[in-house]
């Protein structure tokens, strides 16, 4: 037996989900409009290491990118 996880488009796949329940031939767990979101900042915190450098040379990069961006608006 193995458990998955769907996500339902539509009305009418749910409604087939329900009807293979009423044959016994699967179980629905919950019903759930709310998937479990990891915050990015959480998810990939520690993924990439920087050197001092490194990261004082992107910040210089992103202050003139912005800079950039601000003169083009």
């Amino acid at each position: 037996m193995q458990t998955i996880l769907l996500q339902i488009n539509n009305d009418k796949a749910y409604q087939l989900l329900k009807d293979l329940e009423d044959l016994k031939i699967i179980k629905v767990l919950k019903q759930s409009t709310d998937i479990e979101q990891v915050p990015l900042s959480e998810k990939f915190a520690g993924s990439l290491k920087l050197s001092e450098d490194e990261y004082k040379e992107f910040q210089e990069y992103l202050t003139e990118v912005r800079n950039e961006w601000d003169r083009n608006i």
